[in-house]
C-alpha cells in the first residue's frame, strides 16, 4: 500500500496520543474546541493549545507513512525538479517536488493527508512520488526563494539566446505597457525583483573579456549571482540607460541616473551609475526602499541609553549633530527618522541633499545639482535665508560647507550632517583638519553619533562554538561560546541574515567643549567620555551583541578593527 492510500485512514490525533505526545484527555479538548471551529484541523487546535509542536505531528505522520521529516533550510534541493510544476500550483498547495531520483520525484510537503493536491501533481509531472514531510513556514520561504532563482536566470537565458548584440547607437527599445515581452527587459525587472527579494542593497552588473557578471550586495557582502554572455552587454546597459534617463549614445564618460519602479506593491527608488571600462561599461544600481524594516524602530534601531542621550541633542533649539561611519553604515536611515520625529514640531525644517533618498511629509528638501551650479555650499547658503529652524546636510564634504554648517549652528539654527569618521571622537579632530576654526567649532557642535551596520548570524544555520584565547583576550573578558556563520539556503551561503545597527555616542558638555578649543587628541576626547559619561564604544556595543547571539566574533573583530 502506498503512503497516500495510508494517508486515507489516518487520524492524527491518535497517533500522537500512540506516540506519547499528547493525552488522551489533551485530545478530547481540542476535538471539542475544533467542532467548534470554522474547519480548523486537529493538528491546527493542538499547535494553538501548545499540546503538540509541528515537528511532532510531522514525525508522528512521517513514522505512520512511512517516509521522513526533512529540514527544507539545508536540504540540497534539484532545481530540475522544481522546474517541473509551475510556481502556482507549488504556492496553492504549498508542496515543491525537490529531487528527483530512479524516475521518482521526491515531493516536499507540509500536509501529506492532502490527497487531492498530491495527486493533481502526479498527473501534472507524470512521474511516480514519493511524499516528504516539511515545516510549514520553511516550505514556503524555500518555494519563494526557488521560483525567484528560477524566473531571473531563465529571464537571463533568453535574453542571452535574443540578444543581437547590435552597437547602442542602433538599439531601440520599445518602452511602451506592451512592451514586457521584450527579453531584456524581462531580465532587468527579474534581477529588480530578485534584489527586492533577497533585501539587496546593489545590483553590479560588471563587463569583462569573455562575459558579463551580474553581483548583488546583501547585508553588506559582494555575492555572485549570474553569469550572462558577452552579446547581452550593450542591450543590457541601453535598457537600464533608457530606465535612468541616460545618454545611451554616450559610452566614454561615467554618467548618473534614477529611475522609480513598484515592486510587489512597494515604490522603490534606484540610483544608476554607469562608469566605462576596458571591456565595456560597468553599471551599478542602489535599491533604496521607502519602507525600511530596522530592529527597534521606536529608538531609531539604537540601544536605550544611546536613544536617549541623542535624543536629548535633538531637543536642543540650536547646536550642530553629525552621524558618522563608512558608506552604507544606515546613516541615512538614522537621520531620516531623526527628522521624521522633529517633523511633528512647529517648525522649519530644510534639506540639502545628494541625492534625496527619502521624501518625507513636512520637509523642504534641495537636490544638489552641481552642473547647474546648485552644489552642497550653496544650497546651504541659500537655505540660511529660508528662514529655517532645522537644517540638515546630507554631506558634510568640505572646508566651505563645515564652516557654513558650524556658523549656522552658532547663529541660532540646529543642524544635522554625516561625516566619514573611524568614531565618534575623531569627528572633532577631523573637522578641524578640514579648517574649521576649534574655537568655533567648540561652541557649534552638540554630539556625534558614530553608526556601524553589524550582520547577523543567520538563526536557521548558526551554531555555538568555543572562543579561541586570542578571541577572548581580544574582548577582554571571558566570553565562553559565541555564535558561528556556517551558511544555509536561507542566507544565500553567508552565514548571515539581516543586520542590525550599534552606536557610540558622543555628548559635547561643559569640559568637552574646552578640550575642543583647546585642540585636544581623539584618544584623550573618547577617555574622557567613556570615564565621565559612560559611552559605550563601538567596540562595546557589538561585544553585547556577541554574548546575546546575535552576531559572532567575525564581525566583532571586523567592526571594531580600528578600536582599541
Amino acid at each position: 500500500m502506498d503512503n497516500n492510500a495510508q494517508a486515507s485512514k489516518i487520524r492524527i490525533g491518535d497517533l500522537l496520543v500512540t506516540a506519547g505526545y499528547i493525552t488522551e484527555a489533551q485530545l478530547k479538548e481540542a476535538l471539542t474546541i475544533q467542532k467548534e471551529s470554522q474547519g480548523k484541523r486537529v493538528g491546527e487546535v493542538l499547535q494553538e493549545l501548545g499540546y503538540a509542536t509541528e515537528k511532532q505531528i510531522l514525525t508522528a505522520l512521517a513514522e505512520r507513512l512511512g517516509t521522513e521529516v526533512i529540514d527544507i533550510v539545508t536540504y540540497k534541493i534539484d532545481v530540475e525538479a522544481v522546474k517541473l510544476i509551475p510556481k502556482q500550483m507549488a504556492e496553492q498547495y504549498i508542496m515543491m517536488p525537490v529531487d528527483n531520483k530512479d524516475g521518482q520525484v521526491i515531493l516536499a510537503v507540509n500536509d501529506p493527508l492532502n490527497l487531492y493536491a498530491i495527486e493533481d501533481i502526479r498527473q501534472t509531472i507524470g512521474l511516480p512520488l514519493v511524499t516528504v514531510l516539511a515545516e510549514l513556514e520553511p516550505l514556503k520561504s524555500a518555494i519563494e526563494y526557488q521560483y525567484a532563482e528560477i524566473k531571473a536566470k531563465a529571464a537571463a537565458e533568453n535574453a542571452n539566446v535574443n540578444a543581437t548584440g547590435m552597437d547602442v547607437d542602433e538599439l531601440v527599445i520599445d518602452t511602451s505597457a506592451g512592451a514586457d515581452d521584450a527579453p531584456i527587459i524581462n531580465l532587468v525587472n527579474s534581477l529588480l525583483d530578485k534584489a527586492f527579494q533577497d533585501n539587496a542593497s546593489d545590483i553590479h552588473i560588471e563587463p569583462f573579456e569573455r562575459n558579463v557578471m551580474v553581483r548583488m550586495r546583501i547585508d553588506g557582502t559582494l555575492l555572485d549571482y549570474i553569469s550572462l554572455q558577452k552579446n547581452v552587454q550593450d542591450s543590457l546597459v541601453a535598457r537600464i540607460k533608457i530606465m535612468g534617463e541616460m545618454d545611451i549614445a554616450e559610452r566614454r564618460i561615467p554618467q548618473d541616473g534614477h529611475f522609480r519602479v513598484r515592486i510587489q506593491g512597494q515604490i522603490v527608488n534606484v540610483r544608476v551609475n554607469v562608469i566605462p571600462t576596458v571591456f565595456g561599461e560597468k553599471v551599478v544600481m542602489r535599491l533604496i526602499m521607502s519602507v525600511v524594516e530596522i530592529d527597534h524602530n521606536e529608538t531609531f534601531g539604537m540601544a536605550q541609553d544611546a536613544f536617549n542621550k541623542f535624543s536629548e541633542m535633538l531637543k536642543m533649539p540650536n547646536g550642530l549633530i553629525y552621524i558618522t561611519g563608512p558608506t552604507g553604515s544606515g546613516k541615512s536611515t538614522t537621520l531620516y527618522n531623526a527628522l521624521a520625529s522633529l517633523s511633528h514640531k512647529q517648525v522649519n525644517i530644510s534639506t540639502i541633499e545628494d541625492p534625496v533618498e527619502k521624501n518625507l511629509p513636512r520637509l523642504n528638501q534641495v537636490q544638489v545639482h552641481p552642473q547647474a551650479g546648485l552644489t552642497f555650499e550653496i544650497g546651504l547658503r541659500a537655505l540660511m535665508r529660508q528662514d529655517p529652524d532645522i537644517i540638515m546636510v546630507g554631506e558634510t564634504r568640505d572646508a566651505e560647507t563645515a564652516t557654513i554648517a558650524i556658523r549656522a549652528a552658532i547663529t541660532g539654527h540646529l543642524v544635522l550632517s554625516t561625516l566619514h569618521t573611524n568614531d565618534a571622537a575623531s569627528t572633532v579632530v577631523r573637522l578641524i583638519d578640514m579648517g574649521s576654526e576649534p574655537y568655533l567649532l567648540s561652541s557649534a557642535l552638540a554630539g556625534v553619533v558614530a553608526q556601524r551596520l553589524v550582520r547577523k548570524v543567520c538563526p536557521h544555520c548558526g551554531r555555538v562554538e568555543r572562543l579561541t584565547e586570542a578571541q577572548i583576550e581580544f574582548v577582554g573578558h571571558d566570553i565562553p561560546t559565541a555564535k558561528k556563520a556556517v551558511g544555509c539556503v536561507h542566507c544565500h551561503g553567508a552565514g548571515y541574515l539581516g543586520r542590525t545597527a550599534i552606536h557610540e555616542v558622543l555628548v559635547i558638555d561643559k569640559e568637552l567643549r574646552k578640550m575642543v578649543a583647546a585642540n585636544a587628541t581623539a584618544e584623550e576626547m573618547k577617555k574622557y567620555a567613556i570615564e565621565h559619561q559612560g559611552m559605550v564604544t563601538l567596540k562595546q556595543a557589538c561585544i553585547k551583541l556577541v554574548e546575546q547571539g546575535i552576531t559572532t566574533m567575525e564581525e566583532l573583530e571586523r567592526v571594531a578593527y580600528y578600536d582599541d
